[in-house]
């Protein structure tokens, strides 16, 4: 009895640590030259470079509250859209409540191109009295490493791949053509 006993709480011990190792890993796109956090894609959609900057520019008046103040260039001859713009970070507590945490500003750029256009979201950095660059939460060496970076590291994938990719993506798809009722 004291033998099995023994063996359930070695047992017992060694669950955590198993569980630990085998969380999963982030999935965060990091470029290998300069070292930072770029998420880029090329999406390939129908329309010439000047519909799918029009698409663009829509989606800026849908996605932003103030989209004039996001967007820094907007050159139609080029087909360039650069912006800048922040979202807030959540922290869960303990008992499972949220509140609200830092505020993490980045940069976007959508390119158009006849039949395809890029965009590029990075330069993500924590808003504080001086700027503190994302990349940072990737270090687990760094003497102050806090566990909370994980979860906002998820939380910047979540926002890029969740909220501003899809909803880009659905914004530069062409518009179906009215037809007019004839009567």
């Amino acid at each position: 009895m004291k033998k099995k006993l023994f063996i359930f709480i070695i047992l017992m011990v060694q669950f955590p640590i198993f569980a630990q190792e085998k969380s999963p890993s982030l999935d965060i796109p990091v470029d290998e030259t300069t070292g930072m956090i770029v998420y880029r894609e090329v999406v390939v959609e129908e329309g010439s470079k000047k519909e799918l900057f029009n698409r663009a520019s829509e989606w800026l008046h849908q996605f932003f509250a103030n989209p004039i103040h996001v967007t820094k260039v907007r050159d139609a001859a080029s087909g360039v859209i650069k912006g800048k713009h922040q979202f807030r970070l959540i922290n869960t507590n303990k008992d499972g409540s949220e509140t609200k945490s830092a505020v993490i500003l980045y940069s976007f750029k959508i390119e158009a191109k006849d039949a395809r256009y890029r965009y590029t979201v990075d330069n993500f950095l924590l808003k504080r009295e001086s700027r503190y660059p994302a990349e940072k939460w990737l270090d687990k060496s760094d003497p102050s490493y806090n566990p909370q970076w994980n979860e906002y590291l998820k939380q910047i994938d979540r926002y890029v791949k969740e909220e501003f990719t899809p909803n880009l993506k659905e914004g530069m798809k062409p518009k179906p053509e009215k037809v007019e009722e004839e009567w």
